[in-house]
């Protein structure tokens, strides 16, 4: 088989740049590597596009979603060309299930404190609900342990997630069929490390890598570990 194509989904709160560091070791190493943006408009819209992204590839693909990226890829990760998937501090959700379900098994982590709520447009409907990180406690939240130069961008830079996305749930599963990877990030302030853990562990992923004292943005703070978990799963399906 042909060493697939590398996609990496960004989450909410951020945007594929937030994929940087781990974008160019990949590059580097040649791998074939593709970072689209997320509408961050909806789980099912937003899954759409990407399988749309993912189908118009030829040949193989590994789909590496990180946060609410992670919720996309087990929708998008059914396409027939995907043959694995990674988690990076992200939501593996089930078949019937949405992002509130899931998170809602475990106490809140202190994201759920220092989210802001701001109505958008919606041409011929009732207005949307974004819903982002407030920028002073964004840093601590979202990106502790990086550069604070770096990480204030983030945050004044963050692509907001709209409200419909906690509330659809993923029509399939694509972990169910396809191998998957998982990582943790111990320290991780946007969601409980718990959540990440029982997504994993009830998907029987093939491997689960903990980093301990890493943040939400560990592609940002530990991209060699990333890298590393990208490799294996290269590896194991190709």
């Amino acid at each position: 088989m042909a060493t697939p194509t590398i996609v990496l989904i960004h989450g909410a709160f951020a945007d594929a740049g937030s994929f940087t560091p781990v974008t160019r070791q990949l590059l580097d190493k040649g791998h074939t590597v593709r970072v689209p943006g997320l509408p961050n408009r909806g789980l099912l819209s937003d899954s759409e596009y990407i399988r749309s992204v993912v189908e118009h590839i030829d040949g193989p693909v590994l789909l590496v979603g990180h946060s609410y990226g992670g919720a996309v890829t087990t929708i998008a990760g059914a396409a027939d060309n995907v043959v694995g998937l990674v988690y990076l501090a992200g939501y593996a959700l089930d078949e019937g299930e949405n992002l509130n379900q899931l998170q809602g098994r475990f106490p809140d982590s202190p994201l759920a404190k220092a989210l802001v709520f701001t109505p958008f447009p919606v041409s011929g409907s009732d207005p949307g609900t974004d819903v982002s990180v407030d920028v002073d406690a964004f840093p601590d939240i979202f990106a502790r342990g990086i550069d604070p130069a770096v990480a204030q961008v983030f945050a004044v830079s963050q692509r907001p997630l709209a409200a419909i996305a906690f509330e659809e749930a993923a029509p399939v599963a694509a972990w169910k069929t396809k191998p998957a990877w998982g990582i943790v990030p111990g320290a991780d302030r946007t969601i409980n490390p718990d959540v990440e853990r029982f997504g994993y562990q009830r998907g029987d992923f093939r491997g689960v890598t903990e980093i301990e004292g890493a943040p939400h943005l560990v592609m940002w703070s530990h991209p060699d570990r990333v890298v590393g978990v990208i490799a294996d799963a290269i590896d194991a399906v190709g």
